[in-house]
């Protein structure tokens, strides 16, 4: 596993956090313990990738409110929450507020391993698709302002006529048009311009 891919562990339990801790690091992951929610978001600028795995009940800042501040700071990283056999009320609540995963204590060494692998493949799978996202805004980038106007109407579905006739200009400059931004946005189809499109908000998935 990538040094650069941390797990997060949140508890403020400290044979907790060295336990697991040591059963995660043991299976080849690299584990930062906080023992509490407000230490860990003195260090969230500095997370990176990975994932957290934080107890639902714990002092000052709860499980569900972390979710909630992770959600308001537009931190995205995956979310396993443990709780006791009495909290689970609680970790549907913190479910509905977006957490990846939740795990009943006393967890088997197995369950809570594979919950963090699925997690951090989640985390890897959202990192992708941003990459993919930030590369599609700066082609987007790149588009004239008549290539842009021609690829909106391109992405809603018109013909180049109509595209033409709303624009001003004849078939054949759209034509011209539409070549330069299949190529500018290096898609190799039109079904492959609209996806672009989607993935970076210009068209509504929607639509």
């Amino acid at each position: 596993m990538k040094n650069s891919i941390v797990v997060h562990l949140i508890d403020d339990d400290e044979d907790v956090r060295e336990s697991l801790s040591f059963l995660l690091e043991a299976a080849g992951m690299t584990v930062r313990g906080y023992e509490s929610a407000a230490a860990f978001f003195d260090a969230a600028p500095e997370l990176g990738c990975g994932c957290v795995i934080s107890d639902v009940r714990m002092p000052g800042i709860s499980g569900t409110e972390l979710l909630a501040k992770l959600k308001e700071l537009e931190i995205a990283v995956p979310v396993i929450v443990i709780t006791g056999h009495g909290d689970v009320p609680l970790a549907v609540e913190a479910m509905k507020l977006g957490a990846f995963d939740f795990i009943e204590k006393p967890f088997d060494d197995e369950r809570i391993i594979a919950a963090v692998e699925a997690a951090l493949h989640e985390h890897e799978k959202r990192g992708e698709i941003e990459a993919q996202r930030s590369n599609v805004v700066a082609r987007l980038a790149t588009l004239s302002q008549r290539e842009r106007q021609v690829l909106d109407g391109l992405v809603a579905g018109l013909p180049n006529k109509t595209i033409a006739y709303d624009l001003g200009i004849s078939p054949r400059t759209v034509e011209v048009y539409r070549a330069n931004v299949m190529n500018k946005m290096e898609a190799a189809s039109l079904p492959d311009l609209v996806r672009m499109a989607v993935l970076a908000g210009v068209v509504s998935g929607s639509d």
